[in-house]
């Protein structure tokens, strides 16, 4: 495996985790907060988020198209979304997750299709 895509790779993941906490954490720990207060600590979450996508898109950036980067991206963002929702938010386990994982298996086939 080309080492410049598994730090990439592994980059977005550690990005994701804070992405999806800025996202969606505050639905669980600060609905009772007023919406600036989740605003305000949303963005904080989402600054070390950006601190470290933009460099995995960078070093991914000449290795990877845009077009992969952006299917990478979402890939990872399912892959670390459905455990959050199921283990953090306490939803169930959705057989739409999985359909959805499928279609992401289509746009990758087709995004590393030469």
């Amino acid at each position: 495996m080309n080492p410049v895509i598994v730090k990439t790779v592994v980059l977005l993941i550690m990005s994701n985790v804070f992405m999806t906490f800025a996202w969606y954490g505050h639905l669980k720990n600060l609905s009772s907060k007023p919406l600036y207060i989740a605003i305000l600590i949303s963005w904080g979450i989402a600054f070390f988020e950006y601190m470290i996508q933009v460099p995995a898109n960078r070093i991914g950036h000449g290795t990877l198209s845009l077009g992969q980067l952006k299917i990478i991206q979402e890939v990872i963002t399912l892959s670390v979304f459905i455990p959050f929702a199921v283990f953090y938010m306490n939803e169930g386990l959705k057989l739409n997750y999985l359909w959805a994982g499928l279609c992401m298996v289509g746009a990758v086939y087709f995004i590393f299709k030469s």
